[in-house]
């Protein structure tokens, strides 16, 4: 495909999918989109990812590794169904506390009603905000996770920083993302499988497949591993590192506030 990525000079803030965007104008076609698909979320991972994003999320919660202690907070972005947050609230067995915080109030409603569910609502808050301006002091929070989520930010840059902002000293960053495939035979089928199979199936499933291509679109055109990790770096994060899962079609990063 002839689509070029992003890098780490920027490009996402004006790219809804394929499509260039004026400034400003990413923010509200992305928040249409997953008002779409918010209670269809996990299916949505699952059609994208084959069911993976699951043992990804593990995975992920894992390095994290959160203490078995109270007074532990994390601040889980984009994660407004909680996936993540209730994830480590449960690694840590019930100390921690989670803030999950998302710009669309979709997808926040669907977490506040799983956290009741799951008897988690006493561990977790729910914040509507935008990630490129946390409503928080800096500071505040021991690790900051974010799943899915940052390629649709418009401003990666100042989402970073933001990240770093209210992050306490010593404290994790932690970004789970669909990234570069780097096996030549499973990129090709990769591909294919995103752009030809995933918008369909949608459809199918949901009756649009419009959220879906943008979808597929916003992964081919997130930067790579590389570029991604220079971002972080950028932002004044330490020990910035990352691990392939699955021959890169996901990647987490990892770096720390020192």
């Amino acid at each position: 495909m002839s689509v070029e990525r992003t890098t780490a000079a920027g490009g996402m803030e004006t790219s809804y999918g394929f499509r260039k965007v004026g400034a400003g104008d990413k923010q509200s076609l992305v928040n249409d989109v997953f008002h779409k698909v918010a209670n269809r979320y996990d299916l949505m991972n699952d059609l994208m990812s084959g069911g993976l994003h699951r043992l990804w999320k593990d995975a992920m919660v894992a390095w994290l590794n959160p203490p078995k202690r109270a007074g532990w907070k994390v601040l889980d972005v984009a994660g407004g169904t909680g996936d993540i947050a209730f994830r480590i609230i449960e690694a840590s067995h019930r100390h921690a506390h989670a803030t999950v915080l998302d710009i669309n109030g979709s997808m926040l409603e669907v977490g506040r009603d799983r956290a009741e569910k799951k008897n988690l609502s006493e561990n977790t808050d729910f914040v509507e905000a935008n990630a490129e301006a946390l409503p928080f002091d800096d500071d505040t929070f021991d690790a900051y996770t974010i799943a899915f989520g940052i390629r649709n930010v418009p401003r990666i840059d100042v989402a970073l920083s933001e990240a770093f902002r209210v992050l306490k000293r010593g404290g994790r960053f932690l970004c789970l993302e669909f990234s570069e495939v780097d096996m030549p035979l499973l990129d090709k089928a990769y591909e294919a499988w995103s752009f030809n199979a995933i918008p369909k199936i949608g459809k199918a499933v949901t009756g649009d497949g419009e959220p879906y291509s943008y979808l597929v679109e916003s992964i081919r055109k997130f930067p790579n591993q590389q570029n991604f990790a220079a971002m972080i770096t950028r932002a004044g994060f330490d020990r910035v590192t990352y691990r392939n899962y699955s021959g890169g079609i996901a990647a987490l990063h990892s770096g720390w506030k020192l």
